[in-house]
């Protein structure tokens, strides 16, 4: 029987519930496993008796991104971890959208500014500013020309607190065609997702936000799995990801682009994709034996 760790975070304010995780820990247990949900950072879990601990909701990381890679590494020598260690902490840095962008993958244009530098706003179009480690659009916002103090004043807000920030221009599409979520399981597509815009122009870049407004299930085009596929391609090491989700976007080519690719704790929408919840079953049984 093996031993999966479902590994979450610790409820709060400001953590999402994941209403996957029970849905999925009560998958496993019918298809054999023995399987527990567990808090990333409590001390008294035994990491080592499990055969597998499969990363699902830690959406506390963000704050503590030092932190959680530390522990990652740690978990990674005791058991399997999926994501591996080193996949997750390359991810944990949006700056990782370079990397992608020098291998090639169509990316939406990203500046970065480190503590101590000056961001280079524009000054002819709307543009995003957000930091490098975050989830769930916390500290991002959307900014005119006109708003350069404010978007100055978030920079240098972020900057207190040892974050980088990055600056992308607004893509204007996702007003209309939305952003879109490709996930994949296993090394294969499991399903799709779109949703609306997240940030909606005068919105504080400290307020909450819906994260996944509208979502819907989308049937991918080719020309969005043939990006999707070349982001996973580009990604550093020998391990495969058993899970990921890139995020895409059109440019003003009609063309789609990487926002984001998610490759440590993604939500997998199973509540709206039910049909796929037996593949991953299958596939973490796999990775567990």
């Amino acid at each position: 029987m093996p031993r999966i760790a479902l590994v979450t975070c610790r409820p709060g304010p400001r953590v999402s519930v994941d209403r996957d995780l029970p849905v999925l820990a009560r998958a496993l247990a019918d298809a054999g496993a023995s399987a527990s949900v567990e808090v990333w950072d409590d001390a008294g879990v035994d990491w080592a008796a499990f055969d597998l601990a499969l990363i699902r909701s830690t959406w506390d990381y963000s704050w503590r991104a030092d932190e959680f890679t530390a522990w990652a590494e740690r978990c990674g020598g005791a058991t399997r971890l999926a994501n591996p260690a080193a996949v997750v902490r390359w991810n944990t840095d949006k700056r990782y959208l370079a990397d992608l962008a020098a291998a090639g993958v169509p990316t939406v244009p990203t500046r970065y500014a480190a503590p101590g530098e000056a961001p280079a706003l524009p000054d002819g179009h709307e543009y995003v500013v957000k930091p490098t480690s975050g989830a769930g659009a916390r500290f991002a916002a959307r900014y005119t020309p006109g708003e350069h103090a404010t978007a100055v004043r978030q920079v240098e807000r972020m900057h207190a607190e040892g974050f980088t920030a990055m600056v992308q221009p607004y893509m204007r599409a996702i007003d209309t065609a939305g952003e879109r979520a490709l996930q994949f399981f296993g090394g294969r597509l499991l399903h799709a997702s779109r949703k609306g815009a997240v940030l909606a122009p005068g919105t504080p870049y400290d307020a909450r936000k819906v994260a996944h407004p509208g979502l819907e299930p989308w049937t991918p085009t080719a020309a969005e799995v043939a990006v999707a596929e070349a982001a996973l391609a580009a990604v550093p090491g020998a391990a495969e990801p058993l899970y990921a989700r890139v995020d895409l976007v059109d440019g003003d080519d009609g063309r789609p682009r990487v926002m984001e690719l998610e490759l440590v704790e993604p939500n997998l929408f199973l509540w709206l994709h039910e049909r796929s919840l037996p593949r991953v079953v299958e596939a973490v049984l796999e990775t567990a034996r």
